[in-house]
């Protein structure tokens, strides 16, 4: 995603929460995706960095993206925060959608992980499913700022 494809309101959220144009982590972000790797690796389950993942991680890694009107609500872009057996629920998830999905961060309330896809979709794995964040990065950032409801992630299985 370009930065001139943000909508204003998008743009300031962003730039509010420590985001400017052109931001990329480099090697950060490598180092963050390794650890990811890593342990998904332990856990016997590996997970493939999707190009996708990698661009959303290297523009807003470390980021913490809170909700403009829910408290305890943010969106924390740190690919390595997971708990065990998360990888194999990831994998699931991923056959389902028949696509290759990528941890980009978790949301800070229920510790939910989100992940994007290979075509940029969002998603979230959360303790009760798996659910649909949005189309690409602008969106899925537009959904969570306005609450659109998340549809389950199982409308999208092929």
């Amino acid at each position: 995603m370009r930065s001139d494809q943000l909508t204003p309101d998008i743009r300031e959220w962003l730039v509010a929460h420590g985001w400017a144009p052109g931001r990329d982590l480099g090697a950060r972000a490598e180092e963050l995706v390794q650890v990811r790797v890593r342990d998904s690796a332990r856990q016997e389950c590996p997970l493939r960095p999707v190009p996708a993942a990698v661009h959303v991680i290297r523009s807003f890694g470390l980021l913490t993206l809170k909700h403009p009107t829910v408290q305890r609500c943010s969106w924390v872009m740190d690919p390595t925060v997971g708990y065990d057996g998360d990888a194999r629920l990831i994998r699931e998830l991923s056959s389902g959608l028949g696509t290759e999905l990528f941890p980009v961060g978790y949301e800070s309330s229920e510790y939910g992980i989100l992940l994007v896809d290979e075509g940029e979709r969002f998603f979230h794995l959360h303790h009760t499913g798996g659910y649909f964040l949005g189309g690409n990065t602008l969106d899925a950032f537009s959904r969570f700022l306005t609450g659109l409801p998340d549809p389950d992630a199982e409308d999208f299985f092929v």
